[in-house]
């Protein structure tokens, strides 16, 4: 009998600290997005991001209580000699909180250590060349996010991309929209939509407009995204993303379906900040 009431008391308690830590991660969170943004770290944002100052008031806020939840909550680590400084992560975590501004307060769920090399950093990749060769070999890298819980990146390269805002390529968005697109375990450029009723949509236009990238890839013809996008779905979806961003002009125009999908997505309209 004892013994029972042991186990029901542990199931109880387990149930009580799963019912109650969202809520505890809720307040936790909304104290540090509430806090005074630190006058150095609007410094930071306003020289390395250069739509912040376009941002509606509103925007601007959200993005730096978003900035303030990040930074709290992820690891920066340097590598390769890199001592990772606080304007680094400031301007890693703003350029990756724009994904956050339509409030999904989710704040990249599963990633916790970001790994940050000072330039091209090389890996290891094994490829299948046919006839059961199996070829190792070491391929250079800007950034990568991976499935478990870390994401890498090149400084070197996320300063480029920070001083070149509007030609569509971007380190940061690309690796964070692939974390978004890993939240339900799988990288298929299909992240946690909004409602059910959209996931149909999203693979029409999202086919389509891969199928299009693919064929004018083929083809030779001048696209507004980068050809890295005809890769696979979710690289696709990934530069999209960046495009959405940093080129929204150019994207609206010439693929509407899609610019629609990511605006919905993000619940932003990039077109806004120009």
């Amino acid at each position: 009998m004892f013994e029972a009431i042991i186990i029901f008391l542990i199931i109880g308690l387990i149930i009580t600290g799963i019912l109650v830590n969202p809520a505890l991660v809720k307040r936790r969170r909304n104290r540090l997005k509430h806090r005074p943004f630190p006058l150095l770290w609007n410094a930071i944002v306003e020289n390395n991001l250069p739509i912040y100052l376009l941002l509606s008031p509103a925007e601007r806020k959200r993005l730096q209580g978003n900035i303030q939840v990040f930074l709290a909550e992820k690891q920066f680590i340097g590598c390769g000699g890199l001592d990772v400084t606080e304007e680094m992560k400031v301007i890693i975590a703003a350029v990756a909180c724009l994904l956050l501004l339509n409030q999904r307060e989710t704040y990249f769920p599963k990633l916790r250590s970001i790994l940050v090399y000072p330039s091209t950093y090389l890996v290891k990749e094994t490829a299948y060349t046919g006839n059961y060769i199996v070829e190792e070999r070491r391929v250079a890298r800007l950034g990568e996010s991976w499935t478990n819980d870390q994401l890498v990146l090149s400084w070197e390269q996320v300063k480029h991309d920070t001083y070149n805002w509007r030609d569509g390529h971007n380190v940061v968005l690309h690796e964070f929209a692939h974390q978004l697109d890993q939240e339900d375990g799988k990288a298929e450029g299909v992240p946690i939509l909004h409602r059910n009723s959209d996931y149909a949509t999203w693979a029409k236009v999202m086919t389509e407009e891969y199928q299009q990238l693919c064929n004018d890839i083929q083809r030779g013809v001048k696209t507004v995204m980068n050809s890295y996008g005809a890769t696979n779905p979710a690289e696709f979806f990934a530069v999209a993303t960046e495009t959405f961003f940093e080129k929204p002009h150019q994207l609206l125009k010439k693929h509407p379906a899609l610019y629609e999908q990511l605006q919905r997505y993000y619940q932003l309209d990039p077109v806004q900040w120009v």
